[in-house]
């Protein structure tokens, strides 16, 4: 069974995580979430409230990494997914999750990001002359490392595939899953 990473940190978005986790079962891969140590993280849900202007922060479920970002050999993983929540606004100047980062989009492997995952393959220099889906309020860290936003549920640059929110997890989840399907299938 292919691996998959799935890169989280403390405050992890849930239902950004979570889904595209269990549908990667499904299509038989094998989830490996990585996150800055070995260790459990507490994740959130995000919502803007009716009448308010930013997002609301509520405790979700907990999840184990199974392993740290210093331990990935990302040769080993078919491809990568960046969640969203606040977590992506201090993993991403880890070192070890940068190299692993840019191995991805190197060796053109699906690559898939929601909301603020966009944090990290920007500080990695990763989305200069890309085409993203990103949450609104991270327009400015995409379009500042050289990205081209794009207010769409699911847009497909190459190898990357992105959405905004977990609202959009239903439309760009399922083209990254083909993305490692066919990877995967061309390697049978």
């Amino acid at each position: 069974m292919e691996k998959v990473l799935i890169i989280i940190g403390d405050a992890t978005e849930t239902l950004d995580t979570m889904y595209p986790y269990y549908r990667l079962i499904e299509a038989g891969f094998q989830p490996v979430v990585a996150a800055p140590e070995k260790r459990k993280y507490q994740m959130v849900l995000h919502e803007v409230k009716p009448g308010w202007t930013i997002t609301k922060e509520w405790e979700g479920y907990t999840l184990d990494a199974d392993i740290a970002f210093a331990d990935i050999v990302p040769e080993d993983y078919a491809g990568i997914l960046f969640s969203g929540g606040r977590a992506p606004e201090y993993i991403r100047y880890d070192k070890d999750l940068v190299r692993a980062t840019k191995h991805f989009f190197e060796a053109n492997k699906p690559v898939a990001s929601v909301c603020h995952g966009v944090e990290i393959p920007a500080y990695a220099d990763c989305v200069r002359g890309r085409k993203m889906a990103t949450v609104p309020k991270c327009q400015f860290d995409l379009e500042v490392c050289g990205g081209t936003f794009v207010n769409e549920a699911c847009v497909i640059d190459g190898n990357l595939i992105s959405g905004r929110t977990f609202h959009d997890n239903g439309h760009y989840v399922g083209p990254w899953i083909k993305l490692l399907e066919a990877a995967r299938d061309a390697k049978s």
